[in-house]
């Protein structure tokens, strides 16, 4: 788990400082389309939709793309349907991945990660060859240096938080799916600042890479992250905090 918040944490702090505010909007507006759809337009009654729209505002998304996105997704307005498909394969290191998207065209997208995956020692796996060792859980992480740890541990826990663990410089807030908002509300009001926050699909165990595999492997998930259609990927590696900044500065 903790080197998939490590990479986690890393990659919001890459992101932030890229100009891909856009492309960022885009996957955002999908999600929020595909929660409506499958759960209604109601943030208050949709967990999944709530999420999508309170990461949206804190992406700066103006409030008429969010609005046009849920009218989208209930029907109120014509837009393009969009299908939820996982992929399971391997990358460097024999490494478990988890690729989740949202696709108008299942066959390109499918040729395109697959091609992504080949290119940098990976494979494609069939359903069900690495999503076992995976939990969908919601993951906040808070620096810990200058942090109140009990605080966080308080404010976490009694918004519902399944659990708070060190994990190097950070700590993990744990919580479900479903509590995830509540408990990113409740740290965002007690001036609890996330250096990174998802509901994600995290790893029951770890493999480590290191060297050149480690190196190939990050750029895998660079890539993968950066296509249009990928919402998410997880992975079980776990590579040493020092190599892990050294490799992604």
């Amino acid at each position: 788990m903790s080197g998939h918040s490590k990479w986690s944490t890393i990659k919001h702090k890459k992101a932030a400082k890229d100009a891909k505010r856009g492309k960022i909007f885009t996957k955002l507006i999908k999600e929020i389309t595909v929660a409506a759809r499958l759960g209604g337009g109601d943030i208050n009654a949709n967990p999944r939709l709530r999420t999508a729209v309170l990461t949206a505002r804190q992406s700066s998304m103006p409030t008429d793309n969010i609005e046009r996105a849920i009218k989208k997704g209930t029907g109120e307005l014509e837009g393009v349907t969009y299908e939820e498909i996982a992929y399971e394969g391997y990358g460097p290191g024999g490494v478990a991945l988890l690729v989740q998207v949202l696709t108008d065209n299942r066959v390109r997208t499918v040729a395109e990660i697959r091609s992504m995956l080949t290119k940098h020692g990976g494979n494609m796996g069939a359903t069900g060859s690495v999503a076992y060792l995976f939990t969908k859980r919601g993951l906040i992480t808070v620096e810990r240096k200058g942090a109140d740890e009990d605080k966080v541990m308080e404010v976490a826990l009694e918004a519902g938080a399944e659990d708070v663990r060190e994990a190097g410089d950070l700590l993990e807030v744990l919580t479900t799916p479903d509590g995830f908002a509540d408990v990113r509300e409740a740290l965002e009001k007690a001036a609890i600042p996330a250096a990174s926050a998802e509901v994600t699909m995290l790893p029951s165990s770890t493999v480590t890479v290191s060297g050149q595999s480690a190196q190939t492997l990050l750029k895998l998930l660079e890539l993968l992250e950066d296509h249009d259609d990928v919402q998410s990927v997880s992975s079980n590696m776990d590579i040493a905090a020092e190599e892990l900044e050294q490799l992604s500065a």
